[in-house]
């Protein structure tokens, strides 16, 4: 049985309050949540004003797409901490209809603009289509789960150097699929960022006059539910938090092998669409240094428990920090690493593999008889 957790406890705006309030429902699978979910909330909370994400179960999404990536208590957590979420339903189901969103209160639905089907190829919101209670949104291009899944198993040090057109519709594209039948909504394409969608996605306020500020610094790769428990706690530690995040060159420096997994533009998106999050500095300086401190007026700088790598010069990132007093060290209660996760993709590789042939080969065939049908009705 689906259970309710609210996740903010903001009023409505003033101009907002005596008036009837609009309810919106999203839900999906949310496995390894991406800024492309994130755009998606942000775009249905745009809509209304309270929004209801509805998560599916492990067994659920086993049964209609193939087993997660992560465990329905790590995705209701990740769910929870975007900062567009009013609320979380842990365990909908997984074919909404209009006594689902009774149920919730909820006036309307809000999906992408690319289809979600059962395992038995049904659209999974035709009852809330025929029903009138169902809107889209734009689905944001350049990313999946299934191009992410490709990065993850592609073992080449530089691969956020190579020409992005080869990388992006070649090897990823075979790893995370390894297919011919492509989905006409999730195939890869690359993701162009611009200022419109950080302004999107950013908190656009500065520190109010004696906020205590903090500064993080990292480079916050497949932002995960291990980075979140880490935030969520130093956050704990001031007012207004600040996110440094590494270069690409940095990150594959200190971590080596294939990372990052996301280049920083998708990072930052990543990381700003989390609720504790105020603001991001992109490029951050790997030392934490006298100049920054000074500029942001930091007052304490926090370290999870994970080792870190010494600057070029063999020094101590965070002397300055230390130096100053202004260093705590964070122990977040979750060990959990992007190495871990990447760990669970491969051994699990032909799995994940099956999983992405089937969905997308499904998603060709409705998108051709789509097609044929709205050709039929022009012709007509």
């Amino acid at each position: 049985m689906a259970s309710s957790t609210t996740s903010s406890d903001e009023s409505m705006p003033p101009q907002q309050q005596g008036k009837r309030q609009v309810r919106v429902w999203c839900d999906g699978c949310y496995d390894m949540v991406h800024f492309g979910h994130a755009n998606s909330l942000r775009q249905a909370k745009a809509m209304g004003d309270y929004l209801i994400v509805g998560v599916h179960s492990d067994e659920d999404i086993t049964k209609h797409k193939g087993p997660p990536v992560f465990t329905e208590q790590e995705r209701y957590k990740m769910v929870r901490a975007i900062k567009w979420v009013d609320e979380v339903v842990e365990g909908s189901t997984y074919l909404p209809t209009p006594a689902t969103l009774d149920e919730h209160q909820c006036d309307f639905c809000v999906h992408g603009d690319d289809i979600s089907l059962t395992v038995d190829g049904i659209d999974t919101y035709e009852a809330l289509k025929t029903a009138g209670r169902y809107k889209e949104c734009k689905r944001t291009a350049g990313v999946s789960t299934t191009d992410l899944v490709g990065r993850m198993l592609l073992a080449t040090k530089t691969h956020f150097n190579v020409d992005q057109d080869t990388l992006e519709k070649g090897q990823t594209e075979e790893l995370g699929s390894s297919h011919s039948a492509q989905s006409p909504w999730t195939r890869l394409c690359r993701f162009l960022p611009t200022s419109q969608k950080i302004v999107q996605f950013a908190d656009g306020r500065d520190p109010n006059p004696g906020d205590r500020i903090i500064y993080v610094a990292g480079t916050f790769d497949l932002f995960h539910v291990g980075h979140l428990d880490f935030l969520e706690k130093a956050k704990a530690e001031g007012d207004y938090m600040i996110v440094g995040l590494h270069t690409d060159q940095v990150a594959n420096r200190c971590k080596g092998s294939n990372y990052p997994i996301m280049n920083l533009h998708e990072r930052t998106l990543c990381v700003l669409a989390c609720r504790y999050v105020n603001e991001v500095v992109i490029g951050a300086p790997y030392p934490v240094t006298a100049d920054l401190m000074d500029h942001f007026k930091v007052n304490v700088v926090c370290h999870g428990n994970t080792a870190y790598a010494p600057d070029l010069d063999g020094t101590d990132p965070y002397a300055e920090p230390k130096r100053r007093n202004k260093f705590k060290q964070i122990n977040s209660g979750n060990s959990l690493t992007t190495a871990d996760i990447v760990g669970r993709i491969i051994e699990n590789r032909l799995r994940y593999e099956e999983r992405n042939t089937k969905k997308e080969a499904k998603e060709a065939a409705i998108y051709e008889a789509f097609m044929k049908t709205r050709q039929s009705t022009a012709e007509n």
